[in-house]
């Protein structure tokens, strides 16, 4: 086995093509954080990604993405962004993981939502479950299997749903959008969020602003940002910017108006959007590891991700066990157990509010 190093930007057409091949090649990889064009964009903006090829003999067998940080802490391609990490390979691919970290010029990589069937799992990295809407049979299947499990949640938004037109206007769902207008609109709204709810703002990093720009423009056979949203009387009300394959679009960035919170306006926003990606050739919705009520109310399947290190024996990556480990064990133990979560929920809360008077 034989591993390069090279910038996003450096790989040519050959590479490419090879990239998406070996993606299509087995469903596991069937996610947009995998695809060449995501690591190629997002390289753009950061100097940190590197991508290593793996060659046995002449023919490539494998592409693993990622960031090289300082002291040789290597992370996934935007790392605290994406939804689905790991290695694309060859089917029955067997490699010394740590010589491959090694070869990376890394001391450790860290993830925390590695796909299933990857080389660099073992035992010791914990599993977690990915929430998912499966759209194989199709949108009317999708909606029988809600009635049939969570029926309360279906009419509740069906009703909702009509008495929003009742009080608003007529609904309108436009999908797949490029203009750039009511992605700003979007954006806002998840930036009033993440203040409101106390997390830390994504959008105050301008990269992260021009990379959702760059990927609403990106469009090929097998990769594409997809933005799209709901109106009422032309006003906008929910939407959601993600990247898809040909048939998984990968949940991202979901946001509403709060001024018609009392809707749900986000359950309505997901079951069009829902409809319309299946329309649209998608076969799975992939909501991202977490635990989110809408997440529960809407799925109807889960993958499995993991969270983890690989490591090489060396000074730095015992410094990076000391200094990250026993903080994902923590906050392992808060999200697995409901009152702890559901205070530390509530903690984030209230400091939103008081940061959010602060401000103003």
């Amino acid at each position: 086995m034989r591993v390069t190093v090279a910038l996003p930007r450096e790989l040519g057409n050959t590479e490419l093509s090879r990239w998406r091949a070996l993606q299509e090649s087995d469903p596991a990889f069937d996610n947009p954080f995998l695809s060449p064009e995501f690591t190629v964009t997002v390289g753009e903006l950061r100097d940190v990604v590197r991508v290593a090829v793996l060659y046995d003999g002449p023919e490539i067998v494998g592409f693993f993405p990622f960031e090289r940080h300082p002291l040789g802490i290597g992370k996934p391609v935007a790392a605290g962004l994406t939804d689905a990490q790991g290695l694309v390979h060859a089917k029955d691919l067997e490699i010394d993981v740590r010589r491959l970290i090694k070869d990376c010029g890394l001391a450790v990589y860290e993830f925390d939502h590695l796909v299933s069937g990857q080389p660099l799992l073992n035992d010791r990295h914990e599993r977690y479950p990915s929430p998912i809407i499966d759209l194989r049979d199709g949108y009317e299947r999708y909606t029988a299997t809600l009635k049939e499990h969570s029926g309360k949640t279906y009419k509740t938004t069906l009703a909702k749903s009509r008495k929003l037109q009742r009080d608003a206007g007529t609904l309108r769902h436009d999908f797949a959008i490029t203009d750039v207008g009511p992605l700003r609109t979007l954006l806002g709204w998840k930036t009033d969020q993440y203040r409101r709810t106390g997390r830390t703002d994504r959008f105050a990093h301008r990269w992260i602003v021009e990379l959702v720009e760059r990927l609403l423009a990106t469009r090929s056979e097998s990769f594409a940002g997809v933005l799209d949203m709901i109106y009422v009387d032309d006003q906008p009300v929910a939407g959601h910017f993600g990247v898809r394959t040909r048939t998984t679009l990968a949940g991202w960035f979901p946001a509403y108006d709060t001024q018609f919170a009392k809707y749900s306006p986000g359950l309505i926003h997901h079951l069009a959007m829902a409809e319309q990606a299946a329309a649209d050739g998608i076969q799975m919705i992939d909501m991202g590891r977490g635990d989110k009520e809408y997440k529960d109310k809407l799925k109807n399947g889960e993958l499995e991700v993991a969270e983890g290190r690989v490591a090489t024996a060396s000074p730095a990556a015992g410094v990076h066990w000391m200094m990250r480990v026993p903080v994902r064990k923590t906050r392992a133990t808060v999200m697995a157990n409901p009152i702890l979560l559901k205070t530390a929920d509530k903690a984030l809360k209230t400091y939103g509010r008081l940061r959010t008077v602060v401000q103003r």
